[in-house]
Formats: C-alpha cells, structure tokens, sequence
C-alpha cells in the first residue's frame, strides 16, 4: 500500500534536511495563524479521519499481518490495532483539542515596576517539535492536533510496524490543513524505515528541530537521550503502583485494582506492582488477588503474598523492575505507607503511582512522600492520560522534571516570551 522512500543512507539524509527546512519554513505562517483558523483545520482533521476509516483500517489491517509474521508482543499488537471504535475515539481527541482555547498570545503573568514599565509574561510556540515514537498509530492524530493547536510545526517518525496506519492518518490531518489554507508541511511524516532518519532527527536538522519527544520502549527512549543535540521531553516507561492502605474500603480496593491492572494492560498507565498494608492482608489481599486471577491476571508475590494465596508465583528481584504491559502484576506485603513510599521511591519510574485510602492523614504523607510526575487517590492509574485530565490528548507522559512533566498537552508545547512596554522610559 505505502510508497516509503528506500534508499541510501546518504539520500535519507537529504530527505530529512528538507523535511527539516519545510518544517521550518512552516514555523512563522503557524505562529501566526489565528485560532479560528486553527480550529477550523482540526475540525476537519476530525472529520476525514470518520470519513477515511475504511482506508485507516485497511492500512492498519496491513500493519497487523505484518506484526503477527514479525512475532510482536501482545502488548504492541493491542497499542498497533484499531478499531472503529478507536477512530471515533481518535477523532473525538481531535474534537476536543479544537475546542481548547488558545494557548498562543496567552498572557501568562504581568505586573507593573516602579519606573512604570509594564512587563507581561506570553505564551510562544515552541518550534519545530520532532516525535518518534513506537507502535501507536493514534501518536500520529493526538501528536500532530496538539502541536497545530500550539502553533509548532511537527515531524512525525512512527514505527516500521505502524508505518501504513500512520499514513493513511496523516493524509487526514494535511486534508484538514488544507481545509483552513494552512501550509500542508506544518505536519509532515517521515516516508521511511531507515534508521539513519531518527539520527537525522537526533542531529538536529541541521538547526531546524528545536525539540525531540520520544514515544516507546526504554532502548528507544535511552538512545535519544543519550544522542539527542536537541532538548528532549521524555517519556520513560510506566513503572505504575498501586498501594492499598490500611484505611482503604475494600470494595473500592478491588474495583480500582482490576481496572488499573486490566482495563488495558498494554498503555503506560497499567499498574505493574501492587503494595498491600501488611495490616489489612488478612481482610484484603485475598479478595483483591481472587479478582484479578478471575479477570486473568498472573500474580507473583512475595514470600507472605505466595503463601496467603498459593497459586501466585514467586517474585524475583526483577520483578519489582519490570514493566510488563501485560497480565502480570508484582505483589508484596508493607509494613504501612512509609514501607510503600520507600518502594516505590526505590524502583518507581516516576510515572504514576496511586494510593486506595480513606485516611486524609496517609494520602497526604503519600503524597509529598512521592516524588512521581502523577499521584492519584482512591482512582485507576489507567487516568494517567492527558485525555482524561481535560487536554484533549497528550503527546506522552513526561517523567523528567525541566519544562514539561506529567502528560504533554498544549499549554506543555507552548515557551513564553515577555513583552515590555514603556513610555520613554531610560536606564540610569
């Protein structure tokens, strides 16, 4: 189905300089754009991805056979594949960023000084923004709507394994650029398989990208921040815990743990490891653990997990480490939630962590306790998304701690510039 351009490295090479050079050239007619104009495009955007299903579909069918015959995890086949369903859902995102206000001209702060200047704090685009990312077709729709939206033009760089869906996505969203007279290249996606076209991305394009984000598995994410030239927002893998307090309702314990765990085991918020209050295992742990074997879930606990519920399997140290993105989840005993602070402080990705608690006292020590981009209480892991937090979408969930941190939306894309007014006003 898909035309990708195959050639030489060194063609590769040149492909992305001028990828780099449009984009840039994009940059200025963008930040300028107004925002109807931009709402207009993202509307449409919507609106041709409803009316393309049949061909995203077909395109994801091929990208789906591709990945059975490459042997990908379950997890990946579950983030590749999409359904009518999820083009709705994907279209909605779009939707729903359309109708954000305007992050552009913003002004953030402003305050007068003694000598009668007047200083204001603004919103910016921030540049050309390159993505790279993994397995996940909808990156291409939420990624390119968030970064219009902000004014950045974007470079989009999808996995070999979703490289057919992510076209077919992408020609929807240059249809809804062209609806509102924006420039076709303020979104474009790299047409090739060829490695050398992330170093191309990590090099910088030749001064044109002014910021990487990348999308996927820890190699992935490791080699852009260990060769990016450019800043990098990023997105390390979703070491999620659930910790059940000794206050905690156990109805509610249940529920929250089988969704966090269950409801989609292959996303970053999906909960890897379970801490139980050694104070309430003999009320809880048996119960929550029944659920989560019931719904499919293989449990490997520690010792005194492995002997209050004999078909868990024993956990290693490893486990405590492990993002499975799967039906698998690590249980252990704590002593209270100073012991589940102290385990998740030592292997925690810095994710999201939740705690079940009806004691105000504990939520909060669990809270300041945790050094984590996401804390929820009493609610599913599974919300650590931008689309549930009101932003439309998110380009990824940012674990570092300069700029952006927690999901990326459109105020996270934006810089800030200050204007100064005065009214002839010189330095003595």
């Amino acid at each position: 189905m898909l035309q990708t351009h195959e050639k030489s490295a060194a063609d590769t090479l040149a492909l992305m300089d001028e990828i780099g050079r449009k984009a840039r050239a994009a940059a200025r007619p963008l930040a300028l754009a107004s925002p109807e104009s931009k709402r207009t495009a993202l509307l449409a955007m919507a609106d041709s991805l409803v009316a393309h299903e049949p061909g995203i579909l077909e395109a994801n069918a091929i990208d789906m056979k591709n990945g059975e015959e490459a042997g990908l995890s379950a997890a990946l086949m579950d983030r590749l594949k999409l359904t009518p369903a999820r083009i709705r859902d994907m279209a909605d995102g779009v939707r729903a960023i359309a109708e954000l206000k305007d992050p552009v001209g913003e002004v953030i702060a402003e305050w007068d000084r003694p000598n009668g200047l007047h200083i204001e704090r603004v919103r910016t685009p921030l540049g050309v923004i390159g993505v790279i990312y993994e397995s996940r077709p909808n990156v291409t729709a939420d990624a390119g709507a968030l970064c219009l939206k902000a004014g950045n033009p974007i470079i989009l760089r999808g996995g070999s394994d979703s490289l057919n869906t992510s076209t077919a996505i992408h020609a929807c969203l240059v249809e809804g650029l062209s609806a509102a007279g924006l420039p076709a290249d303020a979104i474009q996606i790299v047409p090739t398989t060829d490695r050398a076209a992330v170093g191309a991305m990590l090099s910088g394009l030749s001064g044109n990208l002014d910021v990487i984000i990348p999308r996927g598995g820890k190699s992935l994410v490791a080699r852009v921040q260990n060769e990016a030239r450019v800043p990098v927002f990023a997105h390390l893998e979703g070491l999620c815990h659930l910790y059940i307090d000794r206050s905690a309702r156990l109805d509610m314990a249940v529920s929250i743990v089988v969704n966090a765990k269950m409801r989609r085991t292959g996303i970053c918020g999906s909960a890897e490891t379970l801490l139980v209050d050694r104070a309430v295992a003999a009320t809880h742990l048996v119960p929550i653990l029944e659920a989560l074997a019931k719904a499919g879930c293989e449990i490997r606990g520690d010792a005194d997990v492995c002997a209050a519920f004999p078909s868990a399997r024993p956990a290693t140290q490893a486990d405590w480490a492990t993002e499975y993105l799967d039906a698998i989840i690590a249980v252990k005993l704590v002593d209270d939630v100073s012991g589940a602070i102290d385990h998740i402080e030592t292997w925690s990705s810095h994710h999201t962590e939740a705690i079940v608690a009806e004691d105000a006292a504990t939520v909060e020590t669990f809270f300041a306790g945790i050094d984590s981009a996401i804390l929820l209480h009493n609610a599913s892991t599974q919300f650590a998304d931008g689309g549930e937090f009101g932003m439309g979408a998110e380009i990824g969930i940012a674990t570092g701690k300069m700029h952006a941190r927690g999901p990326v939306g459109v105020e996270q894309l934006t810089s800030f510039k200050y204007r100064v007014r005065g009214s002839g006003q010189v330095r003595p």
